[in-house]
């Protein structure tokens, strides 16, 4: 019989860094990302002997990763409570940095900004919108899969779509019309 970490480390190759952007995708910084994932992984690893079905990882992965995301946004209370630290400055380093495009994960010279402006973006959805949007339209499941995932159905998660959708047209629309503000406070006619 396999090792487990053999065993992790042959299931996790394939999907290790889509699985990696989705779990940064749902943290409002790249380093509460990085930890979501550990912790991920660190409870997969856990639990590997209980996966009868090796096909079914890649689901099972993202269900735990959830699962070790939604539980940390129970404790977000008690964390707001004990600061441990900035989590802008955390959010600067990631920028000044070379940063890979979450959109492609290649480099690029706007990736920095443009995942900035996605991080915040999706941190105004709840947990639920956020995980629904993340996997359709970055990760690219299929609805009936991020359903079987949640466990709830199919009509339920196109109702996460289009209202997180909604979330982010009002978030960004706010953030144009912050921007076209000075402007006209100015004195200058656009």
């Amino acid at each position: 019989m396999e090792p487990s970490q053999e065993r992790l480390r042959r299931l996790i190759e394939p999907v290790h860094e889509r699985a990696l952007a989705f779990a940064r995708c749902l943290c409002r910084s790249r380093a509460d990302g990085d930890d979501l994932y550990q912790e991920a992984l660190l409870r997969v690893l856990g639990k590997l002997d209980g996966l009868r079905d090796d096909g079914a990882f890649r689901p099972w992965l993202y269900r735990v990763i959830i699962s070790v995301h939604r539980n940390r946004c129970r404790r977000a209370f008690w964390r707001r409570l004990l600061p441990l630290g900035d989590p802008a400055a955390a959010d600067e380093r990631d920028l000044r940095g070379d940063a890979l495009d979450y959109r492609t994960s290649e480099w690029a010279p706007d990736a920095s900004e443009a995942t900035a402006r996605a991080r915040a973006a999706l941190a105004v959805l709840p947990a639920v919108q956020r995980e629904a949007i993340v996997l359709f339209e970055i990760e690219g499941w299929q609805v009936d899969e991020i359903a079987r995932l949640h466990g709830v159905s199919a009509s339920a998660v196109k109702s996460r779509l289009a209202r997180g959708r909604a979330r982010l047209r009002a978030h960004y629309a706010r953030q144009l019309a912050g921007d076209a503000q000075p402007a006209l406070i100015g004195g200058d006619s656009p």
